[in-house]
């Protein structure tokens, strides 16, 4: 009888440790038609409450937070392609096709990816500050190829102390909010990310490129794309290059903020957001 109740404990503990390794954690919340929100590289789900609160009366809203981030558990690598394939499969499981997805950064160039995919099909995708190939405008002479995990700039930042992580982390975040108290909570979010997701994470991210497959998108996409810190025209033809193979595309420049829009400018955000919802 006792082995059969230490059987018992040890099979449900390993289904608990095995239900915590999951690409993607989601949090339902809300009635009426679908919209799957996917925040940034280590931002948590979160991210999203404020807009969530104003949704939620007509919309069912799917909160993604991935794996590594946000206290949740990191998952093997490669780390992107997991995140990527098991969205598709939420979308397909939950039977939620003519969703809206609305993604930030990291989760914009999600939205993308699965806007592209042929198995779903998608109401409308909302892009906040994402490109489809970041990679591309930061690396010189870019080759996906040459990124890989054991590279030197990786290793240095595996190996730094918490205090030297913590100086990188608080001037990332100064360039990403014109918010003194927004920067100190993005400050916060990388330092609380796994870091090996953080720094093989981020490899994975900057080898992603999808300015092919934009060809396949037909759906309705909106763009927001924040102004700072290099100014509305370098703003504009960025985005006009890296997405000049989409078929069309509603572009929105967020004046006055910084990467974070919705935390630079959330009283706008929002309103654009729910006059996209909305139009046909």
């Amino acid at each position: 009888m006792k082995n059969v109740i230490l059987l018992c404990i040890t099979f449900v503990f390993s289904v608990s440790i095995f239900a915590q390794h999951k690409p993607i954690h989601v949090k339902v919340t809300g009635k009426g038609n679908p919209i799957i929100l996917i925040p940034g590289f280590t931002v948590p789900g979160d991210i999203w409450n404020s807009l969530v609160t104003k949704l939620e009366n007509n919309y069912e809203c799917h909160t993604v937070t991935l794996a590594g981030f946000g206290g949740k558990a990191p998952i093997e690598f490669p780390w992107l392609p997991k995140v990527n394939q098991s969205l598709k499969n939420y979308i397909v499981k939950n039977d939620l096709q003519n969703t809206t997805i609305i993604g930030h950064s990291l989760g914009g160039t999600i939205a993308t990816w699965l806007a592209a995919q042929k198995e779903i099909k998608l109401s409308k995708i909302i892009i906040v500050d994402a490109l489809p190939a970041s990679g591309a405008l930061m690396i010189p002479n870019f080759n996906p190829e040459n990124l890989v995990y054991e590279s030197p700039y990786n290793k240095q930042q595996l190996s730094m102390d918490d205090t030297a992580f913590a100086q990188l982390a608080a001037g990332m975040s100064k360039g990403m909010s014109l918010k003194i108290s927004a920067q100190e909570q993005i400050k916060n979010w990388i330092l609380q990310a796994d870091r090996k997701t953080y720094v093989y994470g981020y490899t994975d991210y900057l080898k992603l490129d999808l300015r092919e497959d934009l060809k396949n998108i037909s759906i309705p996409v909106s763009i927001i794309a924040a102004s700072k810190p290099y100014g509305a025209e370098m703003v504009k033809q960025t985005y006009k290059n890296q997405y000049k193979k989409l078929k069309s595309y509603n572009f929105i420049l967020a004046e006055n903020s910084a990467h974070f829009i919705m935390l630079d400018q959330p009283s706008w955000f929002l309103e654009q957001v729910q006059m996209i919802l909305s139009s046909k």
